[in-house]
Protein backbone atom coordinates (compact mmCIF):
# COMPACT_ATOMS: atom_id res chain seq x y z
CA UNK A 1 0.00 0.00 0.00
CA UNK A 2 2.71 1.90 0.70
CA UNK A 3 4.81 1.35 -2.56
CA UNK A 4 1.43 2.33 -4.31
CA UNK A 5 1.01 5.75 -2.62
CA UNK A 6 4.40 6.44 -3.64
CA UNK A 7 3.79 5.79 -6.55
CA UNK A 8 1.05 7.93 -6.94
CA UNK A 9 2.58 10.74 -5.76
CA UNK A 10 5.29 10.53 -8.20
CA UNK A 11 2.89 10.24 -11.07
CA UNK A 12 1.25 13.65 -9.75
CA UNK A 13 4.54 15.44 -9.22
CA UNK A 14 5.34 14.19 -12.60
CA UNK A 15 2.13 15.22 -13.94
CA UNK A 16 1.99 18.58 -12.45
CA UNK A 17 5.72 19.49 -13.66
CA UNK A 18 4.67 18.39 -17.47
CA UNK A 19 1.59 20.46 -16.73
CA UNK A 20 3.57 23.66 -15.78
CA UNK A 21 6.63 22.91 -18.37
CA UNK A 22 4.31 23.01 -21.15
CA UNK A 23 3.05 26.51 -20.04
CA UNK A 24 6.88 27.79 -19.52
CA UNK A 25 7.09 26.53 -23.43
CA UNK A 26 4.09 28.44 -24.33
CA UNK A 27 5.23 31.85 -22.33
CA UNK A 28 8.80 31.13 -24.51
CA UNK A 29 7.16 31.24 -28.04
CA UNK A 30 5.11 33.85 -27.24
CA UNK A 31 7.89 35.98 -26.10
CA UNK A 32 10.35 35.51 -29.30
CA UNK A 33 9.47 36.20 -32.93
CA UNK A 34 10.16 34.42 -36.04
CA UNK A 35 13.38 36.76 -36.46
CA UNK A 36 14.56 35.27 -33.40
CA UNK A 37 14.72 31.44 -34.72
CA UNK A 38 16.16 31.52 -38.22
CA UNK A 39 19.80 31.19 -38.40
CA UNK A 40 22.48 34.38 -38.64
CA UNK A 41 23.43 32.88 -42.71
CA UNK A 42 20.80 31.20 -44.51
CA UNK A 43 20.35 31.16 -48.36
CA UNK A 44 16.61 31.61 -49.51
CA UNK A 45 14.89 29.62 -53.02
CA UNK A 46 12.14 31.73 -54.50
CA UNK A 47 10.33 30.57 -57.50
CA UNK A 48 8.54 33.15 -60.63
CA UNK A 49 5.20 31.50 -61.31
CA UNK A 50 6.21 31.77 -64.92
CA UNK A 51 8.75 28.94 -64.23
CA UNK A 52 7.73 25.59 -66.11
CA UNK A 53 6.93 22.86 -63.59
CA UNK A 54 9.86 20.34 -64.41
CA UNK A 55 11.98 23.04 -63.88
CA UNK A 56 11.22 23.87 -60.52
CA UNK A 57 11.19 20.45 -59.86
CA UNK A 58 14.75 20.20 -60.29
CA UNK A 59 15.37 23.34 -58.55
CA UNK A 60 13.69 21.53 -55.46
CA UNK A 61 15.45 18.05 -55.99
CA UNK A 62 19.27 19.95 -56.52
CA UNK A 63 19.08 21.47 -53.48
CA UNK A 64 17.56 19.24 -51.43
CA UNK A 65 14.18 21.05 -50.45
CA UNK A 66 10.70 20.15 -50.61
CA UNK A 67 8.80 23.32 -50.56
CA UNK A 68 9.68 27.14 -52.30
CA UNK A 69 7.57 30.53 -52.03
CA UNK A 70 6.46 31.76 -55.28
CA UNK A 71 7.06 35.45 -56.47
CA UNK A 72 4.08 36.74 -59.38
CA UNK A 73 6.67 38.96 -60.97
CA UNK A 74 3.35 40.89 -62.21
CA UNK A 75 1.96 42.03 -59.11
CA UNK A 76 5.35 41.90 -57.13
CA UNK A 77 3.92 39.89 -54.51
CA UNK A 78 4.22 36.50 -52.93
CA UNK A 79 2.09 34.27 -54.32
CA UNK A 80 2.04 31.17 -52.36
CA UNK A 81 3.94 28.17 -51.04
CA UNK A 82 5.22 25.07 -53.78
CA UNK A 83 5.66 21.77 -51.75
CA UNK A 84 5.70 18.38 -52.62
CA UNK A 85 1.72 18.24 -52.69
CA UNK A 86 1.80 19.86 -55.85
CA UNK A 87 3.44 17.47 -57.58
CA UNK A 88 1.77 14.96 -56.57
CA UNK A 89 -1.69 16.97 -58.00
CA UNK A 90 0.10 17.09 -61.52
CA UNK A 91 0.90 13.55 -61.29
CA UNK A 92 -2.52 12.52 -60.30
CA UNK A 93 -4.27 15.16 -63.32
CA UNK A 94 -1.97 13.16 -65.97
CA UNK A 95 -2.14 9.77 -64.54
CA UNK A 96 -6.18 10.31 -65.03
CA UNK A 97 -5.64 12.67 -68.34
CA UNK A 98 -3.32 10.40 -70.48
CA UNK A 99 -4.07 12.15 -73.47
CA UNK A 100 -2.99 15.74 -71.86
CA UNK A 101 0.57 14.50 -70.91
CA UNK A 102 2.28 16.18 -74.55
CA UNK A 103 1.72 19.58 -72.46
CA UNK A 104 3.35 18.54 -68.99
CA UNK A 105 7.02 19.60 -69.99
CA UNK A 106 4.92 23.31 -70.99
CA UNK A 107 2.97 23.68 -67.83
CA UNK A 108 4.27 26.41 -65.76
CA UNK A 109 4.21 26.95 -62.28
CA UNK A 110 1.09 29.92 -62.26
CA UNK A 111 -1.06 26.95 -64.13
CA UNK A 112 -0.83 24.64 -60.93
CA UNK A 113 -4.72 26.32 -59.98
CA UNK A 114 -6.36 25.31 -63.04
CA UNK A 115 -4.98 21.74 -62.51
CA UNK A 116 -6.06 21.53 -58.91
CA UNK A 117 -8.95 23.16 -59.49
CA UNK A 118 -10.02 20.57 -62.20
CA UNK A 119 -8.96 17.37 -59.98
CA UNK A 120 -10.95 19.07 -56.78
CA UNK A 121 -8.31 19.51 -54.18
CA UNK A 122 -6.76 22.69 -52.50
CA UNK A 123 -5.09 25.45 -54.16
CA UNK A 124 -1.44 26.51 -53.27
CA UNK A 125 -1.32 27.67 -49.67
CA UNK A 126 -1.08 31.14 -49.71
CA UNK A 127 -1.22 31.49 -45.79
CA UNK A 128 1.71 33.82 -44.54
CA UNK A 129 2.85 36.09 -41.67
CA UNK A 130 4.89 38.72 -40.59
CA UNK A 131 8.62 37.72 -39.20
CA UNK A 132 8.03 40.51 -36.20
CA UNK A 133 4.81 38.67 -34.90
CA UNK A 134 5.08 36.47 -31.93
CA UNK A 135 6.32 33.32 -32.59
CA UNK A 136 3.37 31.20 -30.96
CA UNK A 137 1.03 33.51 -33.43
CA UNK A 138 3.23 31.73 -35.89
CA UNK A 139 2.97 28.39 -34.88
CA UNK A 140 -0.95 28.62 -34.58
CA UNK A 141 -1.10 30.03 -38.20
CA UNK A 142 1.17 27.33 -39.37
CA UNK A 143 -1.11 24.41 -37.89
CA UNK A 144 -3.95 26.08 -40.28
CA UNK A 145 -2.17 25.93 -43.24
CA UNK A 146 -2.67 22.91 -45.32
CA UNK A 147 1.77 23.14 -46.10
CA UNK A 148 2.28 22.81 -42.56
CA UNK A 149 4.79 25.03 -42.79
CA UNK A 150 4.47 29.30 -42.53
CA UNK A 151 6.38 31.71 -45.05
CA UNK A 152 7.34 34.80 -43.44
CA UNK A 153 6.25 38.15 -45.59
CA UNK A 154 8.04 41.45 -44.85
CA UNK A 155 7.36 44.93 -46.54
CA UNK A 156 9.93 47.42 -47.98
CA UNK A 157 9.83 50.44 -45.76
CA UNK A 158 10.56 52.31 -48.99
CA UNK A 159 8.49 50.92 -51.97
CA UNK A 160 6.26 48.93 -49.27
CA UNK A 161 6.28 45.69 -51.26
CA UNK A 162 6.34 42.44 -49.77
CA UNK A 163 9.79 40.36 -49.77
CA UNK A 164 9.97 37.02 -48.57
CA UNK A 165 11.91 36.45 -45.94
CA UNK A 166 12.35 32.71 -45.23
CA UNK A 167 9.78 30.15 -44.22
CA UNK A 168 8.94 28.59 -41.03
CA UNK A 169 8.83 24.55 -40.38
CA UNK A 170 7.55 22.74 -37.39
CA UNK A 171 11.10 20.65 -37.67
CA UNK A 172 12.61 24.44 -37.51
CA UNK A 173 10.69 25.68 -34.13
CA UNK A 174 10.65 22.61 -32.18
CA UNK A 175 14.26 22.41 -32.55
CA UNK A 176 14.57 26.27 -31.58
CA UNK A 177 12.20 24.98 -28.12
CA UNK A 178 14.17 21.79 -27.45
CA UNK A 179 17.83 23.70 -27.76
CA UNK A 180 16.41 26.64 -25.60
CA UNK A 181 13.92 25.65 -23.57
CA UNK A 182 15.22 23.50 -20.61
CA UNK A 183 11.55 22.22 -19.47
CA UNK A 184 11.37 20.11 -22.26
CA UNK A 185 13.72 17.84 -19.43
CA UNK A 186 10.16 17.69 -17.62
CA UNK A 187 7.93 16.26 -19.95
CA UNK A 188 8.38 12.42 -18.24
CA UNK A 189 4.47 11.33 -19.16
CA UNK A 190 4.33 8.63 -21.55
CA UNK A 191 3.23 9.91 -25.14
CA UNK A 192 0.68 7.10 -24.88
CA UNK A 193 -1.45 8.99 -22.22
CA UNK A 194 -1.52 12.30 -23.86
CA UNK A 195 -3.53 11.79 -26.78
CA UNK A 196 -1.71 12.88 -29.31
CA UNK A 197 -0.88 9.58 -31.59
CA UNK A 198 -2.84 9.34 -34.42
CA UNK A 199 -4.29 5.42 -34.10
CA UNK A 200 -7.53 5.10 -35.81
CA UNK A 201 -7.41 4.23 -39.43
CA UNK A 202 -3.18 5.05 -39.83
CA UNK A 203 -2.74 4.54 -43.69
CA UNK A 204 -0.37 1.81 -44.56
CA UNK A 205 0.83 0.02 -47.55
CA UNK A 206 3.54 -2.81 -48.66
CA UNK A 207 6.23 -3.25 -51.07
CA UNK A 208 4.10 -4.43 -53.84
CA UNK A 209 1.65 -1.52 -53.23
CA UNK A 210 1.45 0.42 -56.64
CA UNK A 211 3.12 3.89 -56.76
CA UNK A 212 -0.31 5.26 -58.19
CA UNK A 213 -2.02 3.70 -54.94
CA UNK A 214 0.31 5.41 -52.78
CA UNK A 215 0.32 8.60 -54.34
CA UNK A 216 -3.63 9.04 -53.81
CA UNK A 217 -2.69 7.65 -50.17
CA UNK A 218 -0.94 10.94 -49.30
CA UNK A 219 -3.08 12.98 -51.63
CA UNK A 220 -6.42 12.15 -50.63
CA UNK A 221 -5.77 12.09 -46.50
CA UNK A 222 -3.31 15.06 -46.57
CA UNK A 223 -0.49 13.32 -45.26
CA UNK A 224 3.57 12.97 -45.78
CA UNK A 225 3.92 9.98 -45.66
CA UNK A 226 2.92 5.90 -45.47
CA UNK A 227 4.44 3.48 -43.60
CA UNK A 228 5.02 0.24 -44.85
CA UNK A 229 4.08 -2.83 -43.69
CA UNK A 230 4.66 -6.94 -44.34
CA UNK A 231 1.81 -9.05 -44.00
CA UNK A 232 2.28 -9.78 -40.13
CA UNK A 233 1.95 -5.75 -39.86
CA UNK A 234 5.39 -5.21 -39.02
CA UNK A 235 7.02 -2.07 -39.98
CA UNK A 236 9.80 -2.72 -43.09
CA UNK A 237 10.19 1.59 -44.05
CA UNK A 238 8.12 4.22 -45.19
CA UNK A 239 7.03 6.34 -48.16
CA UNK A 240 7.05 9.73 -48.47
CA UNK A 241 6.24 12.37 -50.36
CA UNK A 242 9.83 13.26 -50.88
CA UNK A 243 10.32 9.93 -52.99
CA UNK A 244 7.23 11.07 -55.46
CA UNK A 245 9.68 14.24 -56.15
CA UNK A 246 12.24 11.64 -56.88
CA UNK A 247 10.40 9.25 -58.82
CA UNK A 248 8.94 12.00 -61.94
CA UNK A 249 12.90 13.61 -61.98
CA UNK A 250 13.11 10.96 -64.19
CA UNK A 251 9.82 11.87 -66.17
CA UNK A 252 7.89 8.59 -65.15
CA UNK A 253 4.84 10.43 -65.06
CA UNK A 254 2.83 8.18 -66.83
CA UNK A 255 4.59 4.90 -65.44
CA UNK A 256 3.06 4.50 -62.27
CA UNK A 257 2.46 0.88 -61.79
CA UNK A 258 5.95 0.10 -60.41
CA UNK A 259 5.68 -1.03 -56.86
CA UNK A 260 6.44 0.68 -53.89
CA UNK A 261 9.59 -1.22 -53.31
CA UNK A 262 11.03 -0.65 -56.91
CA UNK A 263 10.43 3.08 -56.24
CA UNK A 264 12.80 2.82 -53.20
CA UNK A 265 15.43 1.21 -55.02
CA UNK A 266 15.44 5.00 -56.63
CA UNK A 267 15.56 6.58 -53.63
CA UNK A 268 18.65 9.21 -52.76
CA UNK A 269 21.27 8.19 -50.82
CA UNK A 270 20.74 10.93 -48.13
CA UNK A 271 17.84 9.27 -46.59
CA UNK A 272 17.20 10.14 -42.95
CA UNK A 273 15.97 6.89 -41.94
CA UNK A 274 12.85 5.58 -40.11
CA UNK A 275 12.35 7.17 -36.71
CA UNK A 276 10.81 4.97 -34.01
CA UNK A 277 9.03 4.77 -30.70
CA UNK A 278 6.44 3.45 -28.54
CA UNK A 279 3.62 4.65 -26.23
CA UNK A 280 5.15 4.25 -23.37
CA UNK A 281 8.27 6.47 -24.42
CA UNK A 282 8.34 10.32 -22.77
CA UNK A 283 7.85 13.44 -24.83
CA UNK A 284 11.19 14.36 -23.50
CA UNK A 285 13.27 11.58 -24.98
CA UNK A 286 11.30 12.59 -28.63
CA UNK A 287 12.55 16.54 -27.82
CA UNK A 288 15.96 15.21 -27.65
CA UNK A 289 15.56 13.15 -30.60
CA UNK A 290 14.08 16.52 -32.44
CA UNK A 291 17.30 18.19 -31.44
CA UNK A 292 19.97 15.59 -32.11
CA UNK A 293 18.72 14.56 -35.97
CA UNK A 294 16.27 15.80 -38.30
CA UNK A 295 13.28 14.31 -37.75
CA UNK A 296 9.87 14.91 -39.94
CA UNK A 297 8.02 11.94 -37.35
CA UNK A 298 7.65 9.05 -35.31
CA UNK A 299 6.51 5.77 -36.42
CA UNK A 300 4.97 4.15 -33.54
CA UNK A 301 5.55 0.69 -33.07
CA UNK A 302 4.84 -1.87 -30.40
CA UNK A 303 7.37 -4.38 -28.63
CA UNK A 304 7.15 -6.43 -31.28
CA UNK A 305 7.80 -4.03 -34.16
CA UNK A 306 4.39 -4.03 -35.62
CA UNK A 307 2.69 -0.65 -36.25
CA UNK A 308 0.40 0.75 -33.66
CA UNK A 309 0.17 4.14 -34.76
CA UNK A 310 2.41 7.76 -35.83
CA UNK A 311 3.57 10.82 -34.14
CA UNK A 312 4.00 13.25 -36.32
CA UNK A 313 5.84 17.17 -35.54
CA UNK A 314 2.07 18.52 -35.89
CA UNK A 315 0.50 16.35 -33.09
CA UNK A 316 3.27 17.54 -30.90
CA UNK A 317 3.65 20.91 -31.90
CA UNK A 318 -0.19 20.96 -31.37
CA UNK A 319 0.08 19.21 -27.76
CA UNK A 320 2.50 21.83 -26.84
CA UNK A 321 0.60 25.12 -28.30
CA UNK A 322 -3.19 24.05 -27.19
CA UNK A 323 -2.91 20.70 -24.86
CA UNK A 324 -4.34 17.44 -24.60
CA UNK A 325 -6.91 16.24 -26.66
Amino acid sequence: MENQDISQTTNEKIFVEQKLAVESIRTFLNSKTSYDVLPVSYRLIVMDTALLVKKSLNVLLQNNIVSAPLWDSQTSKFAGLLTSSDFINVIQYYFSNPDKFELVDKLQLNGLKDIERIIGVEPLDTASIHPSRPLFEACLKMMGSRSRRIPLIDQDEETHREIVVSVLTQYRILKFVALNCRETNFLKRPIGELGIITENDVKRCQMTTPVIDAIQLLSSNGIASIPIVDDNGVLLNVYEAIDVLGLIKGGIYNDLSLSVGEALMRRSDDFEGVYTCTKNDKLSTIMDNIRKARVHRFIVVDDAGKLTGVLSLDDILRYILLGEK
